[in-house]
């Protein structure tokens, strides 16, 4: 049984980039998909596709890297919020991670979003992960 999911889904992606890796399969769950799809949606990984074959099902992430350089386009994932630390942060004490370069993915009470789009819909919530 894994404690943290989410630590687990990141180590699994940041893994598979350190080894040049160009699809990694991940056990699914509603929160990986949600976290996935933010990621997508900010071009950090090249395409996705869930398997709901099996009882759990799985998430197939193709990993972007750079044609010219071969440089991954995800230098850096960071879990922030633990199962034993929680970490929230209010609409107004949003992070800002790399000075807006990158991305910080928030659980809020509307659903899985970057810290930009909270600040939109005006919700706080548990700051899940940075990614740049």
């Amino acid at each position: 049984m894994n404690t943290d999911p989410i630590a687990d889904y990141l180590t699994r992606v940041r893994n598979a980039i350190k080894a040049n890796h160009r699809v990694v399969e991940i056990p699914a769950s509603n929160i990986k998909k949600e976290i996935t799809k933010v990621l997508y949606h900010k071009g950090y990984i090249q395409s996705y596709r869930f398997d709901d074959s099996s009882v759990q099902g799985t998430i197939k992430i193709a990993l972007k890297y750079n044609p010219a350089t071969k440089q991954p386009a995800i230098t850096k994932l960071e879990r922030v919020s633990k199962p034993g630390l929680r970490k929230y942060a209010h609409v107004e004490n949003l992070p800002r991670v790399l000075s807006g370069l990158g991305v910080a993915i928030l659980s809020t009470s509307k659903g899985v979003m970057t810290e930009k789009e909270a600040k939109n819909e005006n919700v706080g919530g548990e700051v899940l992960c940075y990614v740049y």
